[in-house]
């Protein structure tokens, strides 16, 4: 009989993983907390156009989800593996529904291709309503064709600030202005080096140029070196305060200008989503789970693509995936998919020079900003308990002031909290997704036939 390939999440990578798995010859089930396949990169508004996304490797790789080897469960949430008996505990249904059926997998091989999430970096004002994350901009302009405000200033730092500003503009938002914190020499030094070996993303140059007129046409100033420093409003967000900032992001005194806005997206890049990895065993390398040469993680069996082993855009993910689905099938990677994932690679870390986060952010932030918007703990607080002899540790500093106790579970302020204090951030969580208490006390079904 055919290995048996469980693939947790559905976007890029997954989707390869999917193709190149089948084509391996393995039984494959794919799972997505989503209803539709293609994750937050291929996310569509309703009734758009798939030929103007150029999207026929998505459309190719969404079909093989009707493959005779192939079972695709949509709205699966995945809340728990257990290494010892190799089993991973799902529940499929409506998120806020009820009657969520509970479910168990037992696979030969796991890819997990959990994606990234957004990270926000705090600052005063930041918890106003109106505060937006960059990707909950898009996913309600994508997918629910609803904007954020009717007057938006969108910043932060990387190239996905972007398609952000594009897909507001869609839904008729003005967007003020799009603000890059890096200054112009660390962007285009980030790039320009070497750029031939950019030559496996060469699509994303045209995609520039048809962000950078979209911009033109709706007349949107983008700024280097600029940052938001504050958001104020009584009750949400009237007006935001920029600064013009070196490239540690130290504030230089005298750039600031406000802009009156209802609205405010800010970005400064993505963190990986690893409470999977985690929880199987897999070592983490900076924040990212470690792989080998064919994706394979630390632990036996367990496979790892996308932005999970790094943040490196669709191309990247999709490249690994590929990598990963062969291997996890049993197959060796053929020669042409490996360097292709290489070339790939060059990417991620284009993206990385180009786009740091500057250590001078703090230099925004107040004793009374709050850093863990769901307990509310400020920024003095995380102060005064890094240097009380009482609470030494992370752990203990965690529970005396419970930032990131809160329900995000330290997913929105983990990172900060953690460049803060010096610590480093946890992602061990026994239950990696929200789950009812009665949906945790019911009886398991099993595997389904």
């Amino acid at each position: 009989m055919s290995r048996h390939v469980v693939i947790v999440g559905a976007g890029p990578a997954g989707l390869a993983a999917v193709e190149h798995a089948l084509r391996a010859g393995a039984r494959v089930t794919v799972l997505d907390q989503a209803e539709s396949p293609g994750g937050q990169y291929h996310r569509r508004p309703p009734g758009a156009d798939a030929a103007r996304h150029g999207r026929s490797d998505f459309d190719r790789r969404r079909r093989l989800l009707a493959h005779p080897r192939c079972r695709w469960w949509p709205g699966a949430a995945v809340w728990a593996f257990d290494r010892v008996e190799n089993r991973l505990h799902v529940l499929r249904g409506q998120p806020d529904g009820s009657g969520r059926r509970r479910l168990t997998l037992v696979p030969d091989a796991l890819i997990l291709a959990t994606g990234a999430h957004d990270r926000t970096l705090p600052f005063p004002g930041w918890e106003l309503p109106g505060v937006y994350t960059a990707g909950a901009a898009q996913a309600l302009a994508k997918g629910e064709r609803v904007a954020i405000g009717g007057r938006v200033l969108v910043a932060g730092a990387g190239p996905f600030l972007l398609p952000v500003a594009e897909s507001l503009l869609d839904v008729g938002a003005e967007v003020v202005a799009v603000l890059e914190a890096n200054p112009f020499t660390t962007v285009r030094k980030g790039w320009s080096a070497r750029p031939w070996r950019l030559a496996a993303q060469a699509g994303k140059a045209g995609e520039l140029g048809r962000y950078a007129a979209t911009l033109a046409r709706h007349r949107v100033p983008y700024r280097f070196g600029r940052a938001v420093i504050e958001a104020r409003g009584a009750d949400s967000v009237r007006e935001v305060v920029t600064a013009g900032v070196r490239a540690d992001w130290s504030i230089i005194p005298g750039t600031e200008r406000t802009y009156e806005v209802d609205a405010v997206c800010v970005g400064h890049g993505f963190v990986p989503q690893p409470e999977l990895a985690v929880a199987a065993g897999c070592v983490l390398d900076g924040g990212f789970v470690k792989v080998d040469g064919e994706q394979r993680t630390t632990v036996d069996g367990v496979f790892a693509a996308g932005e999970i082993t790094g943040i490196g855009g669709a191309v990247t993910s999709a490249a690994e995936g590929a990598v990963a689905g062969r291997a996890a099938a049993g197959e060796k990677p053929a020669p042409a998919l490996i360097r292709a994932r290489d070339r790939a690679l060059t990417f991620a870390g284009r993206l990385a020079s180009a786009h740091p986060i500057g250590t001078a952010w703090r230099s925004w932030l107040r004793e009374d900003t709050i850093v863990c918007r769901c307990e509310e703990t400020t920024y003095g607080e995380l102060v005064r308990a890094t240097t009380d002899p009482a609470r030494p540790g992370p752990h203990a500093l965690k529970l005396g002031t419970r930032a990131g106790l809160g329900p995000c579970q330290g997913r929105m302020c983990g990172p900060a909290v953690s460049e803060l204090c010096g610590g480093t951030e946890r992602h061990h969580r026994p239950i990696a997704q929200p789950i009812r208490l009665g949906e945790l006390a019911a009886r398991t079904e099993g595997e389904p036939g």
